[in-house]
Formats: C-alpha cells, structure tokens, sequence
C-alpha cells in the first residue's frame, strides 16, 4: 500500500509538472519562440535567452528540442544553439528549487485552495491557461508533499535491507559515485523527467537512507540523463541539429568530469555554506529541508560553474561536435527534407503547431520553386536537359506528396493533445492547406506533363502568340503563388489583405475563358491545327486550376472560408 502511495506520489509529481508547463507554454508559447529566434545575437544574450525561457516554461527539454528545430531550419547557428543551451542548463536548476520551497512545510490547504482556484478558471473560460498552470503547479506541490509524508511513514531509514543495500552500494569511495551516477542517468533516460528523479533524490537523502554525496551523484547522473531526449529527438533532423544536440552531452559530460575530479571538496564547500559536516559516505541525522536545499544548492552550482567555464570555449566546443559529428553528404539533398518538425513534437501543442506553421511556409515556397522550374521547362529545348529538368520536376511532385503525408501525421499527433477550440481550428486549417499545396504539386506536375506530351506527340510547336498568351498567364499564376507565400510565411496573417488574391484569381479565371474562345476561333480560321489547341487550352485550364488552389490556401491561412 505504502509502495503503491509512493510510485503515486511520483506519478502526480510528474503530471503536475506536464500541466504546469504546458499552461506557461500556452500562455506564452509564441512569444517565447519568437525570443529564441531573435534574441540570440551574441552567446551572452543567447545564454540568457534559454535561462530565461527554460525558467519560464519549466522545461529545458522543450527548449532543448525547440532550439534543435531551429538549428536544422537554418534559423539558428551552432553556436548560437549552444549558448541557448548552456542557458537552458542553468534554467533547469529553477525547478529544484521549486521543489525545496513546496515540499519544506505541509502546503495541503494551500494546494487544494489553489485546485479550485484553478477549476474556477478552466470553467469558466475566462483564462483557461492560468487556470491549467494554477492547477500542475497544486498537483505538483500535492505530489511533493505526499512523498514526503509518505517516505516518513515508510521509515525507509529503519528499513535494514535497503540501509543495508544502500550502505554497500555506498562503501565503495568513487567507483559508488561512479554507480550512482549511471543509475541518477539511466532512470532520467527511462522515465524522461529528471524532476521526478530529483524528487526521489531528496526522499532519500532527507529520510536519512541515502549519503548526501551518493544523492549528488545521482543528480549529475540526472543531467546527464536528460541530454539523451534532445539527442533522440536531433537523429532525424540535420547534421547542425544533431551537433547542437551532442553539445548539449558534450557540455554535462564536461561538467561530470570536472566535477568530479574535485568531488569531496565541492560537495565540502556546499555543505559548509549551510552549516553542514560533510562525511563521505555517511548518513546524518540532518534537518531534511537542509539536505534538500544542498541538493538544490549543488545543482545550481554545478550548473553555473559549468557555464562559466564554457561560455568562453564555444567555439572549440563548435569543432569538437563538428569532428564527433561530420558532415552527410545526405544533407545537400534539401529538397525533400522537412527542416522544422522533423525532431517530433515539442512539450506542447501550441509550439508545435507554430513549428508546423513554419514548415507549411516552407512548403508553399517549394511549390513556388516547382512552378518556377515548369516555366523552365517551357523553354527548354536539348533533348537531355528537357528530360533532366522534367525528372527533376516529377521528383518534386513526390516530394509534395510526402510532405502532405507527413505534416499531416504531425498534426495528428498534435491534435491527440489537450488543444483548445481555437488550436482545433487552427490544424483543420492547416490540414487544408497542406492538401491544396500538394494539390498545387501535383498541378505543376500536370503542366509538365502536358509539356513532355506536346513535345512527343504534336507536329508543330507552339504559335509565339500562343507563348505569348501562355507567359501572361503564367506571370498571374506566378503573382498568385508569390501572395500565397507571403501570406502562408507570416506569423500573423492578420493584416494580409485577401482581396489582392482574389482579384488575381478572378483575373486568371477570366483569361481562362477569354483563351478558350480565342482558341476555337483560331483553330476555325487554321492558324494552327486542332492537336496543338488541345494541348495549349490543357495548359491554360491547368494555369487555372492551380489559381483555384492558391486562392484556398490563402483562406485557410488567414481563416477565411
């Protein structure tokens, strides 16, 4: 029963601390994207950047994974993503401190006054995201004090086979700090959440089963631990991103190192700041709250020593990760890559709808780009330079549908998240666009095709009155794309003036018709014959079509049905 009180009491420790988070991220979740994106000049500004977001959204594994987007979008450099991530570092330490504060008296009647607090908010509607932070924030407190009185009632240090465990583990000098700080990385890895770890840290440690500097050890172990999601997250994305995700274990691995050469005496100079004699090995009948506030004290510390050190060796921190990790030649092939959600979804569903966002811009430009090379096509006259260049296009068309295929897995998975009715909104939008851009794909592939068959099977080119009618049309189509990149690019779409759009699109339908009748016209008086019409009313009937679908991506972008 005790031990069930206590995997529960983890448990609630662990959700209090998702919701927590996500209801800061929902709060602030673009603002705090746009912060990393511009306020990363120098590694100074940069550092401050991730202390400050990973403090603010208590989640360094967010950050982490938003920064490696960022690298592999291009948006970011390396260095630029390692000073974030020193940053997120030492923002990471906010939540033990958390912890020290929440779990040092019984916070019950606080707790379960700010749980219908929260109700109160998330029901009425009237700010549901405070509501939700309010809420992770009690579960959390809840679960901390629930593990503490818990672990009390255990008597964990009357326990003889775990002191005796414990004690053995405990009695091997350093090769027991060495043990202590696989299990502190093995079970972050495990459990993905180095608060719960830390939790369970400070249990044993102020219940008297576990040596103050055998818990230490664990939470280096911990840091560790939670550089391996960011590295999990970074296999499928670019050679940056990974590198900058190896920075990330590059700087706590260094951290462990040094740290460790002078151990005892650094854990010897945080106990002596509160009033602590430190004894390698030995378990204390010490206050609690004091062990736990060294524990958050060595945290901290090791952290911003580490930082200290480092901020002023990213560059060669650049090359190691450079020489660890080199380039693939795989990454040349841009083409087909997607740049801002291949790491996975973020911590919540808002930064990964806006990462989303970002990749359906991309998208859109990639159709442009595949528009731009039909108009190539038009022109191209060697035999092998048509067929490279129409491969070339065919292969952009199955791009288009990948693309479809993944950004929409990627909002599904979003959309199995807690999501508020304007976020459900918002990815049925999103849903539409990314199937009117492929669309749009396979529209520009259709223009080809209709090229490579005019070229196979007619018997005679193109009038130049018709290149000349097929270039003006072109021109609006290409118009009608470039808006649709601005408008499919922004951030806020606001003040995009859609009836720009539909008067090129009105422009292109009435070209359409007016080429029609010209056509029947031209062929009656045999300007040309009828297979060559057939083939040039087919190009501009797809001109057509393809304003259709520019003119709906434009409405789902700015949400205008």
């Amino acid at each position: 029963m005790e031990f069930l009180i206590l995997i529960g009491s983890v448990a609630l420790l662990m959700y209090g601390m998702k919701v927590m988070s996500e209801g800061l991220q929902k709060m602030a979740g673009s603002k705090l994207r746009n912060v990393l994106g511009t306020m990363t000049t120098n590694r100074f500004t940069g550092l401050l950047t991730g202390a400050f977001i990973t403090t603010s959204i208590q989640s360094s594994t967010a950050t982490t994974v938003m920064t490696v987007s960022f690298v592999s979008a291009g948006l970011l450099t390396l260095a630029q993503a390692i000073s974030v991530i020193m940053g997120a570092n030492i923002g990471t330490t906010a939540t033990a401190w958390i912890m020290v504060l929440g779990g040092s008296f019984d916070m019950r009647m606080l707790v379960y006054g700010a749980i219908i607090l929260s109700i109160i908010l998330i029901y009425s509607k009237k700010n549901v995201n405070m509501g939700e932070f309010i809420m992770g924030l009690a579960l959390m407190l809840l679960g901390l004090s629930t593990l503490k009185m818990n672990a009390a009632d255990m008597h964990l240090d009357q326990n003889e086979t775990i002191t005796q465990f414990l004690a053995q583990m405990s009695g091997n000098g350093y090769l027991s700090y060495f043990l202590f700080l696989l299990i502190g990385g093995v079970l972050t890895c495990a459990v993905q959440s180095s608060a719960a770890i830390m939790a369970i840290t400070m249990t044993l440690c102020s219940t008297g089963v576990l040596p103050i500097d055998m818990g230490i050890a664990l939470v280096m172990g911990e840091n560790i631990g939670t550089t391996i999601t960011s590295n999990i997250v970074a296999l499928s994305a670019t050679t940056q991103a990974r590198r900058a995700a190896m920075a990330h274990l590059v700087f706590n691995l260094f951290g462990v190192v040094w740290v460790l050469c002078i151990f005892r005496y650094f854990v010897g100079t945080i106990c002596d700041v509160w009033g602590l004699a430190f004894t390698p090995g030995k378990v204390g009948a010490i206050d609690a709250a004091k062990l736990n506030a060294i524990l958050a004290t060595f945290h901290t510390a090791f952290n911003v020593c580490n930082v200290c050190i480092l901020i002023w060796f990213i560059k060669p921190m650049e090359r190691l990760v450079c020489m660890l990790i080199p380039h693939s030649e795989s990454d040349g092939e841009e083409e087909g890559r997607l740049k801002f959600i291949s790491g996975g979804l973020l911590s919540t569903a808002e930064l990964s709808l806006l990462e989303a966002n970002k990749e359906i811009g991309l998208f859109a430009t990639r159709c442009r780009r595949m528009f731009g090379l039909v108009r190539d096509l038009l022109h191209t006259e060697k035999t092998d330079e048509f067929s490279k260049l129409y491969a070339r296009i065919e292969k952009y068309e199955s791009i288009t549908d990948r693309m479809e295929i993944e950004i929409a897995d990627y909002l599904g998975g979003v959309a199995e998240g807690r999501l508020s009715a304007e976020s459900k909104g918002q990815i049925q939008r999103m849903l539409r666009e990314v199937s009117e851009l492929e669309s749009i794909g396979d529209s520009c592939f259709n223009l080809a095709r209709t090229l490579n068959r005019r070229r196979q099977y007619a018997q005679e080119d193109f009038t130049e009155k018709q290149y000349e009618h097929i270039h003006n049309m072109m021109a609006l189509v290409d118009t009608a794309l470039e808006r649709m990149c601005k408008a499919a690019n922004r951030g806020e779409a606001s003040h995009f003036d859609i009836n720009i759009s539909y008067n090129i699109e009105h422009e292109i339908n009435n070209y359409r018709t007016q080429l029609k009748n010209q056509n029947l016209v031209d062929i009656n008086n045999k300007v040309y014959d009828y297979q060559i019409g057939v083939f040039y009313v087919d190009f501009i009937a797809e001109c057509e079509k393809l304003g259709d679908y520019i003119v709906n991506v434009v409405q789902s972008t700015i949400g205008n049905e």
